[in-house]
């Protein structure tokens, strides 16, 4: 009998007495959830962690694996797990180290407020299963909504008739990776949608070195990283943020800037045993695949008035259409999200 990806036997479904029995359904529906709730467990939560700091996936599957042998959460044979469920290793969590999440799912809230807002950028409600959009706001307090955000997965009974068990499984992968995708792109999309104003050019050298010399290029992107974190520093000091010189900054970045970010980070003053680096902030690198262009990248003073939300964990629901022949079930997620104060942010050019 086929073991599953999602449901680890299904031979155990058809002794239930298959798709005919409420019970097996209910049971199959239970798996389904489950599956689509374990990227928010702890080891595909460290291995997103891992590839959003390094921007390799071979780190993300390691930090999984040593996870998983030490998560109660998981069964303790680690090869049989990942064997089992051929999960995609890594989702892309990096937003969450800029937004300060919120965990609402336990409270009976429909919103959460952010005070003292002069600029920024929040989710608009739009329709059922649509794509979120954005949109501006201003002035003292803001309610941000955690609205539904889902869409429909379909099987024809015919492929419960015919046992085709494995169609049914990459179908819910495929639900899967597109509803995080496109949780993960609605945060990103946010950060995307801050205004020009805040754009930082290249900044220049003040030593005369060629532009052919191999540090030309990492100096000067050093040298806008410690001006954007400078700016960012002078605009909000007097915001109650607690900032001080030594406040932990976020590089959000593309991954075609991987090397170049690397690089720069590791420019010394000198070069020579000991030497200090040039980078005059505490910066960590967040990598990922969903910003908008590959040759800018962000500098963030994360958290505080850039938030989220999680009301409701991905959950499918499910029934029968007799007229389609179908097993509907209809995937459903809640959250909300903002900016609320764009001058933490700074976009950085490349060139």
């Amino acid at each position: 009998m086929y073991k599953g990806k999602v449901v680890s036997d299904w031979g155990m479904f058809e002794r239930m007495g298959g798709v005919d029995n409420p019970k097996a359904r209910v049971a199959v529906r239970g798996a389904i959830n489950r599956f689509l709730r374990e990227p928010m467990t702890a080891p595909f939560r460290a291995a997103s962690q891992a590839f959003a700091s390094t921007g390799s996936s071979e780190a993300a599957r390691s930090a999984m694996v040593q996870a998983f042998g030490t998560s109660a959460d998981f069964p303790s044979s680690v090869i049989e797990v990942l064997d089992t469920y051929h999960q995609t290793t890594f989702f892309d969590t990096g937003y969450e180290s800029v937004f300060g999440m919120k965990d609402m799912r336990n409270s009976n809230r429909n919103s959460f407020d952010i005070l003292d807002v002069e600029s920024g950028l929040t989710f608009a409600k739009v329709p059922e299963g649509m794509k979120a959009k954005l949109f501006k706001m201003s002035g003292e307090k803001t309610s941000v909504s955690m609205d539904m955000y889902g869409a429909g997965l379909g099987w024809s009974r015919r492929l419960f008739d015919d046992k085709e068990y494995w169609t049914i499984e990459d179908n819910a992968i495929e639900f899967r990776n597109q509803a995080y995708y496109s949780k993960a792109q609605d945060f990103y999309d946010l950060i995307d949608a801050v205004a020009t104003t805040y754009d930082l050019a290249w900044q220049a050298i003040a030593t005369a070195i060629p532009n052919t010399n191999e540090n030309y290029v990492p100096i000067r992107d050093i040298n806008t990283i410690n001006k954007a974190c400078e700016e960012i520093l002078i605009a909000t000091k007097n915001l109650g943020y607690a900032t001080t010189p030594s406040s932990e900054f976020v590089i959000l970045a593309p991954i075609q800037l991987i090397g170049r970010i690397r690089k720069a980070l590791a420019m010394v003053q000198q070069p020579f045993a000991g030497s200090t680096t040039q980078l005059n902030y505490n910066v960590r690198p967040v990598y990922t695949m969903m910003l908008a262009e590959s040759d800018e990248y962000y500098v963030i003073l994360p958290k505080n008035k850039i938030v989220g939300a999680n009301r409701q964990d991905l959950t499918i629901m499910s029934d029968f259409d007799i007229e389609a022949y179908t097993d509907i079930a209809v995937g459903w997620q809640r959250y909300g999200g903002a900016i609320g104060d764009i001058k933490q942010i700074r976009r950085c050019s490349t060139a």
